[in-house]
């Protein structure tokens, strides 16, 4: 790819430019062509029904490029409901129908699975019917969650509008302490901005800290880019990016189109010095609630939840694994480990972390979604608190509306599993 337009670009014009066929700019309406599309088994049946009502009058009932389309069941699965199943049989007809890829109940939860599989590129233009499919921003895309009724659009055309969004830079320098992680600096980020203080925006994360930074944890950051209102959040492709497609996408090769020129015009540009950044946890009931662990350690704590989209990867799951280490879980405590794909937790067994678990009191459950949106089980009861690697902990988000959820790093879950408490884990 080239710039054909003499100004400088972000990662989002650049994208936006390509999907339109001209060079754009933040602020500007687009008619765009989309890249990949994908939908699950909660957003996917209403998506479904609403392009056979577009296409009511057509005699060919197609999809635009099924190739192009991607199915995943993550949020029920197995079903937990005569509902659940009724929408599983839907969408499988729907596939079969159509000929796009369906993973089913098979593969783990749709954001992992996205890239993992290979499905996503710089560069591209993907949407999903969920809103964190700004994940894929990871790995230099502008992927973005869309509604069901767009989402039909897109089956029946292939094309959406858009407003190219303006671009908030986040250039992160410093290293960061033991036991301080990605999740860390993403609840700090959000804590910093506020729930809405990127609305609409292109969250771009960049600077010594984040380039160093693997793919699991670049999508722990790109995850919650929602959760301070973003429109996408993106991490230019470097080495460590193409490393990771090159393993996954045949003869791959990255092309330094997709990063932000110099001198691209941003909304804002956000410095952020983590040397010192000590863990942090998210409390009730917004994500943008972010206080140091050291604030509120000693909250008891009824359930342990490690696992979503955001930190339900290998090494999200081996952090905990060797912080227990031989140690159990704490009396009147639930832990609950949900690896994110079928990929991460063939990982996890193969190193011998699944008997490791059990033998400490954990339950480990098959890829999905689990607790994370009030799912098919381990919901809180009325008065429970609860502590997740999760992204949201909205009230009722995890079962009773009358529950508490606390976000946290897989490192801070780990020290409280083992002491019945929010607990630094700088101290275990």
């Amino acid at each position: 790819m080239s710039n054909n337009n003499d100004l400088p670009m972000t990662i989002a014009e650049k994208v936006f430019s390509k999907a339109s066929g001209k060079p754009v700019r933040a602020g500007e309406f687009v008619f765009a062509d989309i890249d990949r599309a994908m939908t699950h088994d909660i957003t996917g049946p209403l998506a479904v029904d609403g392009f056979y009502e577009i296409m009511r009058d057509k005699d060919e009932k197609k999809v635009w490029d099924p190739s192009k389309i991607v199915i995943i069941f993550d949020h029920q699965v197995p079903a937990d409901s005569l509902n659940a199943s009724a929408n599983h049989i839907m969408l499988r007809k729907f596939s079969r129908d159509q000929g796009i890829l369906n993973y089913d109940v098979f593969q783990g939860v749709c954001h992992q699975v996205m890239p993992e599989m290979g499905h996503v590129r710089p560069g591209d233009l993907i949407v999903g019917s969920d809103s964190h499919t700004c994940a894929y921003g990871a790995l230099g895309a502008f992927s973005t969650g869309v509604g069901s009724t767009d989402m039909a659009a897109v089956f029946a055309s292939g094309k959406l509008w858009f407003k190219v969004p303006q671009s908030i830079r986040f250039e992160i320098s410093g290293t960061l302490p033991e036991h301080v992680y990605s999740k860390d600096l993403i609840l700090h980020l959000i804590g910093d901005v506020g729930a809405e203080g990127a609305r609409y925006m292109a969250a771009e994360y960049a600077g010594p800290t984040v380039q160093g930074l693997s793919i699991s944890e670049r999508m722990t950051m790109s995850n919650m880019a929602i959760e301070m209102g973003g429109k996408a959040g993106i991490i230019e492709p470097d080495e460590i990016t193409e490393k990771y497609l090159q393993e996954r996408i045949p003869n791959f090769e990255l092309d330094t189109f997709w990063r932000a020129d110099e001198g691209a015009e941003y909304y804002q540009v956000r410095k952020y010095d983590v040397s010192d950044l000590v863990p942090q946890v998210a409390c009730p009931h917004n994500v943008d609630n972010v206080k140091p662990v050291t604030e509120i350690e000693g909250t008891k704590i009824d359930q342990v939840f490690v696992g979503s989209c955001t930190n339900g990867r290998f090494e999200d799951i081996e952090i905990v694994a060797k912080m227990m280490g031989d140690e159990p879980v704490a009396e009147g405590v639930r832990l609950l480990i949900i690896p994110a794909s079928r990929t991460e937790y063939m990982k996890v067994l193969k190193a011998g972390y699944i008997e490791q678990f059990m033998n400490a009191g954990a339950i480990v459950e098959s890829p999905c979604c689990g607790p994370c949106m009030g799912g098919s089980f381990g919901l809180l009861g009325a008065g429970e608190v609860g502590l997740a690697t999760s992204n949201r902990n909205f009230q009722g988000r995890e079962g009773s509306p009358e529950s508490f959820v606390y976000l946290s790093s897989p490192a801070t879950a780990a020290a409280s599993a083992l002491t019945g408490e929010i607990t630094d884990p700088r101290t275990i």
